[in-house]
């Protein structure tokens, strides 16, 4: 088992019935290991996956602690609320590093956020860990203290287009936010589609902002796509599409919304509207990976809540974090740089390990299925459930 998660089942027990008792005569504090980072608090456009990361953040914070901390001393995260604004996390990234002097830091949410803060890093010679980006075009620029922990979410619907080519569907329509991330997805889905033998026959943007797809929806409806690929990263807008879908009797033999499809609000919002849609995710609670289990138990326990994605990627970006100190011996920046390009591990999320760019080569994606209210991890086989195909007819659900 690997080292990052091998003590987790004896946190989880400590965490639900707390010390024994208490130390006498204890040495006194040291000053702690400070980790600066912000996260989407608040702001409409991802304040719901803000909130699941900054909890994974949190939970990796009382698990050092619990540990004795890194190099003898306590560990404190400062996180500050960037609002969803990629301006206002650049301005406090800068903030972290020269007025609160942070030992280091972690990334903020998302790929649009990341972008906007990832040449700070650079700028100040201060490593990374960027636990919720995952667009491959943020390590192509030459940046060398960015480090990533997700697989690429350009390919996110490689799973479901390899279930479409492999169940005999043909024709596929695109439809994606005109934003960074879903604009990539959308690039490689075309890609990919094309590369199995299967026929692209519409491929839409929408402008950021949207709140009425119909028109749009009525084009790519006209087309009669056996899958529909909806690449956004707004919930409100995948959850929007899908009513709107229902309303005008927009079928499809399966639909994938990349990459939130997979969040818990957007069942809890979309109820049985949301079965039998498809999503790509880095992590899933049933994964058989090192350290899940308990994992998923302790975060119920302290956030009276069961975890989504981001909360499993900040984890365990803190985790993989906490291990370079570990083997550095020191938060010192070249040496934290060197941990982490030569590390190798398993983590929550599975295997990790970057290439010199930072650029994550281990970590690999799987494809969840909604069924029953539950996700079910349908793609790669062998790892869960069948998936349930094709999806009926609206008017006969």
């Amino acid at each position: 088992m690997s080292r990052l998660t091998a003590t987790l089942a004896a946190l989880v027990m400590l965490c639900l019935t707390g010390p024994a008792s208490s130390q006498q005569g204890a040495s006194p504090v040291r000053e702690p290991v400070r980790i600066g980072a912000t996260m989407s608090i608040t702001g409409k456009a991802y304040s719901v996956q803000g909130g699941y990361g900054r909890e994974g953040y949190l939970l990796c914070q009382k698990h050092l602690n619990m540990q004795g901390g890194l190099l003898g001393r306590p560990v404190e995260f400062l996180i500050y609320d960037d609002e969803s604004d990629a301006k206002t996390a650049a301005r406090l990234y800068e903030k972290l590093i020269v007025e609160d002097n942070v030992d280091a830091i972690l990334g903020p949410y998302g790929t649009a956020i990341t972008e906007a803060v990832a040449d700070i890093p650079d700028k100040h010679r201060k490593v990374m860990v960027a636990a919720n980006a995952a667009t491959s075009s943020i390590w192509e620029k030459g940046r060398r203290y960015l480090i990533m922990v997700l697989a690429p979410v350009d390919s996110a619907a490689s799973g479901a287009l390899d279930l479409a080519a492999r169940n005999g569907l043909k024709k596929v329509a695109i439809f994606n936010q005109d934003a960074l991330l879903p604009k990539a997805v959308a690039k490689t889905t075309n890609e990919l589609a094309k590369s199995k033998g299967l026929d692209v026959v519409a491929f839409e943007a929408y402008p950021d902002g949207t709140s009425d797809f119909s028109s749009l929806l009525k084009k790519m409806q006209e087309t009669a796509p056996d899958l529909l690929v909806i690449a956004s990263v707004r919930l409100d807008d995948h959850v929007t599409i899908l009513r709107q879908m229902r309303g005008m009797n927009f079928d499809a033999k399966m639909v994938s919304n990349l990459p939130y499809g997979l969040l818990p609000e957007f069942y809890q919002q979309l109820g049985k509207d949301a079965e039998f849609v498809y999503s790509a995710t880095f992590w899933e609670a049933g994964l058989p990976t090192p350290g899940n289990r308990d994992f998923v138990a302790a975060y119920q326990s302290e956030f009276n809540r069961a975890p989504a994605v981001q909360s499993a990627n900040s984890y365990a970006g803190c985790q993989l974090f906490a291990e370079a100190v570990r083997q550095a011996g020191t938060t010192e920046s070249e040496k934290l740089r060197e941990a982490l390009l030569s590390l190798k591990t398993k983590t929550i999320l599975g295997d990790f390990a970057v290439d010199q760019r930072g650029f994550q080569t281990g970590q690999k994606a799987v494809t969840i299925q909604w069924q029953d209210g539950q996700q079910a991890v349908v793609w790669p086989d062998g790892l869960g459930s069948a998936p349930r195909f094709p999806t009926p007819n609206w008017a006969s659900r």
